[in-house]
């Protein structure tokens, strides 16, 4: 099913037409009947219940139309077309018009317990903002284009929660909370492929709501920051070998000092101690023994 445009004529000029119909019929019927010594025509009287007739069956093709709405409009079960004329108008007569709202809607789902790619149970809820762009589809390729949306949503947004991990460590691997830009493009482009059979577009999908499950929520922010403090400990560590490296390596090329194996390791632990402690280093000066 394809949409396709239907006759529309502007209203006004419809009523005059309709009013000079009528105007005609009541003149035919007056001089069918014979005034003063003028016989009757019976068929000046027939072409005037005829004239009637048409207008009275074009007086059913009017329909006032909202901006940003359609109407559908179908006749013995045949689709006609669609009007997309706001104000008041006319169309083909003796037909039924659905009317269609073509203005950008919301949709917020409701909160959803998925559990996500790690197994994780975890709360997401999404807002789709969509408008239909093809009324013909919207109302004979699906049963209720609204419930529709609402139920390709929910399913979409259960599916995408599947596919990525809550949060995730490792490089590489895409998670929901540091890649949101990357999993509401995945979510668009899967609701844009269900919503295109009922004539909708999706133009835009947020999450609003993205959580632990209230059961897991205090043990798996523990883990978080047992995770971001193991994360950060090993940059720490990462970066005092790499500084004490630096450092022995600079002691022995400008010739500064001469240390031993034994004395190396005692400047390693030292520097070590000192650059990954959480507290400030406080120094310990020695001044020598009584008996030196």
């Amino acid at each position: 099913m394809r949409e396709r445009n239907a006759i529309a004529l502007p209203g006004l000029l419809m009523v005059a037409v309709i009013v000079a119909l009528l105007g005609l019929a009541a003149y035919l019927g007056i001089t069918g009947l014979g005034v003063g010594d003028d016989p009757v025509s019976p068929g000046r009287l027939v072409a005037a219940v005829l004239v009637a007739t048409v207008a009275g069956i074009a007086g059913t093709g009017f329909v006032v139309i909202q901006p940003n709405q359609s109407a559908v409009v179908t006749f013995l079960g045949t689709y006609l077309g669609t009007v997309h004329t706001s104000g008041f108008t006319w169309t083909w007569p003796l037909t039924l018009r659905r009317i269609v709202s073509l203005r950008v809607q919301n949709f917020d789902s409701q909160i959803l317990k998925v559990n996500d790619a790690v197994g994780n149970p975890v709360e997401v809820a999404a807002v789709i903002v969509w408008r239909v762009v093809d009324t013909a589809r919207a109302v004979f390729d699906v049963e209720n284009y609204e419930e529709f949306v609402k139920i390709q949503t929910e399913t979409a947004v259960r599916h995408m929660a599947s596919l990525y991990p809550y949060d995730s460590y490792e490089e590489g691997v895409p998670s929901l909370r540091a890649n949101a830009d990357a999993v509401m493009d995945s979510l668009h482009r899967e609701l844009q492929d269900h919503l295109q059979t009922a004539g909708v577009e999706v133009l835009r999908t947020q999450l609003r709501r993205l959580a632990y499950a209230p059961e897991i929520a205090a043990d798996m922010l523990r883990r978080q920051q047992a995770e971001a403090v193991v994360a950060a400990r090993s940059r720490i560590v990462e970066g005092a070998v790499g500084m004490v490296d630096m450092a022995l390596d600079m002691l022995s090329k400008k010739n500064i000092v001469q240390l031993d194996e034994e004395k190396k390791a005692a400047m390693v632990s030292n520097l070590l101690v000192v650059l990954c402690s959480e507290s400030r280093a406080q120094p310990i000066v020695n001044t020598g023994t009584l008996y030196q």
